[in-house]
């Protein structure tokens, strides 16, 4: 871990990002590609010491309430948050200042903040954003090492359910060979039944690899999938998107069954819903009918 002196933290679509890397070690993790720019090893956490206070500025300066967004780069919910609690400390500036928040995140830890959650959620917006890949723990283990299991996330799901707070599940990636099986997504999408998701975003029965997260992707599939690599390379060479040869047959599945259960499906739906900012009032007014 290390600190750096941040010039911005609110980006244009008003998304922040406290910590720059990850320690979760997921195998097909995005994040590790060369694209991004990062100048220091990716466990490495940089962390913007001065984060909280840019923050701070740029609610104030806000005319119109909106969505902050955060965890699309690195999970806000790592380990070390749990001693940094700049997440925290964001969620408590967000509820004071009256915007509305949604969170991508795979740990548990977020069970911590709901207090917060709640504030923010009875006020206007708050929703909780959960990435499942994979039903068999013992399998989540192998390619999400350092994080949750679906069964703790599943868990964070209900609990949330119950208090009201809505949940959207990211079904992806999905990789070919591994957990590209119709038992996985069929046991996934009823957890996500169960938990009473809004909805659920899936970009295809697919990973995408690029330099970077390639060769540490390929590395993990040397350690605990012997010869699938050759598969890999034989089957796609350098593609940037790695296709199950089931995505017709399994997106069907996903497709039919959100629409069976009433879960948005449609990506550009989903992330419209994420974006617009519900005030108490509305709220109110829509609860009339």
């Amino acid at each position: 871990m290390h600190y750096v002196k941040a010039k911005g933290i609110l980006s244009a679509n008003n998304g922040i990002n406290l910590y720059r890397g990850c320690t979760h070690g997921c195998i097909y993790c995005d994040s590790r590609s060369h694209c991004y720019h990062m100048d220091h090893a990716f466990e490495d956490i940089e962390v913007k010491e001065n984060a909280l206070e840019l923050l701070e500025n740029a609610l104030k300066r806000k005319r119109k309430k909106c969505m902050i967004a955060t965890g699309s780069m690195s999970d806000p919910y790592m380990p070390l948050e749990r001693d940094l609690q700049y997440t925290r400390k964001a969620l408590s500036l967000i509820a004071q200042y009256g915007h509305g928040f949604t969170v991508i995140t795979k740990s548990d830890l977020i069970l911590r903040d709901l207090d917060l959650i709640q504030h923010i959620n009875d006020r206007g917006k708050c929703v909780v954003q959960m990435t499942l890949t994979t039903y068999d723990d013992t399998l989540c283990r192998i390619l999400e090492p350092n994080v949750a299991t679906t069964k703790e996330r599943f868990a964070v799901l209900k609990i949330l359910r119950d208090m009201g707070i809505p949940t959207v599940v990211w079904l992806c990636p999905i990789l070919p060979f591994i957990n590209d099986t119709r038992e996985n997504i069929t046991q996934l999408l009823e957890l996500c039944i169960e938990a009473k998701v809004i909805g659920i975003l899936c970009f295809g029965m697919e990973l995408t690899l690029r330099e970077g997260n390639r060769e540490y992707f390929y590395a993990q599939l040397d350690r605990f999938f012997p010869c699938l690599k050759e598969h890999y390379i034989k089957n796609y060479g350098n593609q940037y998107i790695i296709t199950s040869p089931y995505h017709k047959d399994l997106m069907k599945l996903f497709h039919d069954t959100c629409e069976a259960h009433g879960i948005l499906h449609q990506n550009d739906q989903i992330f419209a819903y994420l974006q617009h900012m519900t005030q108490k009032a509305e709220k109110e007014q829509l609860s009339l009918w």
